[in-house]
């Protein structure tokens, strides 16, 4: 995905992250979804028309609509008020789908920084699935990973991209550490969420 791209998708997360914090209204949140919704699905099918159809570049041009075509969903569902079952289930296929781009970031491409950042948008979209297609009261928690994300895998990185440091070894070595511990804290606030929901106290402050 492009540095623009990512940018957006990082503005696009974010404000669903507040969103999902109480800090932002959903319709309002909804326009900026569609926006970049609708540039994540239009410029991958002019990228992947005009390109040299080897099966390569098609599959790192294709994961963009994993990206548009969940900010279209979640941008309509927002604005006409539905009950966002079928975005669950359609995270919980996206998840799937960004699990195989991890194994291959790691396994094909040895490149641990895409893979760490597959495996948290699996994650990600995993926790909407929770959320919205079986309907876990966890928004707060998913609020503050999406928050998290927003920065962390999307805008920092493109950023970074753009005024050309991303590829030095102690950024992406700094940015690998940040992960770990980020990953580390998604796992502690599941537990404690997990925890909280047991003893009867509020989960949404794990």
């Amino acid at each position: 995905m492009g540095d623009a791209g990512l940018l957006m998708s990082g503005a696009a997360l974010f404000l669903n992250s507040l969103m999902l914090l109480g800090k932002a209204e959903a319709r309002s949140v909804a326009m900026f979804n569609i926006f970049a919704g609708i540039l994540q699905v239009a410029v991958p099918f002019y990228l992947i028309a005009v390109s040299d159809q080897q099966h390569w570049t098609i599959y790192s041009l294709a994961c963009i609509f994993l990206f548009g075509f969940t900010y279209l969903y979640v941008g309509f569902t927002l604005l006409k008020g539905l009950d966002g079952t079928g975005l669950g289930w359609y995270s919980l296929w996206v998840a799937i789908i960004a699990i195989v781009y991890t194994i291959v970031a790691a396994v094909h491409f040895q490149d641990f920084v895409s893979a760490l950042t597959w495996l948290m948008w699996a994650l990600l979209w995993f926790l909407f699935f929770l959320s919205m297609g079986l309907g876990k009261k966890i928004d707060a928690y998913v609020g503050k990973v999406a928050f998290i994300q927003s920065w962390l895998t999307l805008t920092i990185p493109s950023l970074l991209s753009m005024i050309g440091v991303w590829k030095m070894p102690e950024v992406k070595n700094t940015w690998i550490i940040i992960a770990l511990i980020s990953i580390s804290y998604f796992t502690i606030a599941a537990y404690k969420w997990n925890r909280g929901k047991e003893t009867g106290s509020e989960p949404a402050n794990a």
